[in-house]
């Protein structure tokens, strides 16, 4: 998530890279190893590079969806991946229907900048 959310940030996208490092993501047998972080990082990366990859969007808002608990996601961490999946123009009601639930529970945590 570092190397893409990189290239991102710098404004230097390159399509391949973003496409070969979705591709081995979205083939993953599981994500569980990704940490809330490397997750909205991810989505960031694509976003704001404006590189579609819908099954690695797929992949991931599955298994955000999936999860048991947000509890170790951040406000940062929660506000970018919605911002994410908005740009990106993707509609996941599991997804945002459990994003949305847990922003609420921890509204007091969020300021300005998430």
């Amino acid at each position: 998530s570092n190397i893409i959310w990189s290239f991102a940030k710098s404004d230097k996208a390159h399509p391949e890279l973003f496409l070969a490092l979705g591709n081995h993501i979205a083939n993953m047998g599981s994500l569980d190893s990704f940490k809330p972080q490397e997750l909205s990082n991810t989505m960031w990366a694509y976003a704001k590079a404006e590189v579609s990859h819908p099954e690695l969007l797929r992949k991931i808002g599955d298994h955000i969806a999936g999860l048991d608990s947000l509890d170790s996601f951040n406000p940062q961490e929660l506000s970018n991946t919605i911002w994410a999946y908005a740009t990106a123009r993707v509609f996941d009601l599991g997804l945002f229907e459990k994003l949305v639930t847990v922003a609420v529970i921890k509204r007091e945590y969020f300021d300005g900048q998430a």
